[in-house]
């Protein structure tokens, strides 16, 4: 597979709206961390929106460093031939308190996070930048810069 492919292949896998993914950062003692969380929106490899809550481990962490990474994967088990594909994006994450863009993403399941809506100060905004990707699939692994 060439990386263009890949690429392709990686952008088709991050659009589908039932992936799950997984952000990594670093914490203040430099051990990783990783968690799930909800794609709000997406352009292209390069950039994801998340929605999270000010006071939580992940948004702490990132005001001290940036560095962040994605897992978006599929799964499928079951499936004839066996579905197993995944990406793996690298690069810096943000926090953004911007009342456009919060109001922008907002959906009203939010309101159980964050009570006082869309200008909640506990609730904040992810910005990832992808710089770079491998993309996995049928037990091939492909390096592509985003």
């Amino acid at each position: 597979m060439e990386s263009s492919e890949a690429k392709q292949r990686a952008l088709v896998l991050v659009e589908k709206p039932s992936i799950v993914m997984m952000m990594g950062t670093v914490d203040g003692g430099g051990a990783p961390q990783i968690k799930a969380m909800v794609k709000m929106r997406g352009d292209g490899l390069r950039r994801f929106w998340f929605c999270s809550n000010t006071s939580t481990r992940r948004a702490q962490a990132l005001q001290h460093d940036h560095r962040a990474c994605l897992y978006a994967y599929e799964y499928a088990p079951d499936a004839q031939p066996l579905v197993c594909r995944g990406v793996m994006l690298s690069g810096t994450a943000e926090l953004s308190w911007d009342d456009d863009l919060r109001r922008s993403l907002w959906q009203d399941f939010m309101t159980i996070y964050y009570p006082q809506g869309p200008l909640d100060p506990d609730y904040v905004v992810v910005q990832f930048t992808a710089e770079r990707g491998n993309y996995y699939e049928g037990l091939e692994n492909e390096d592509f810069s985003v």
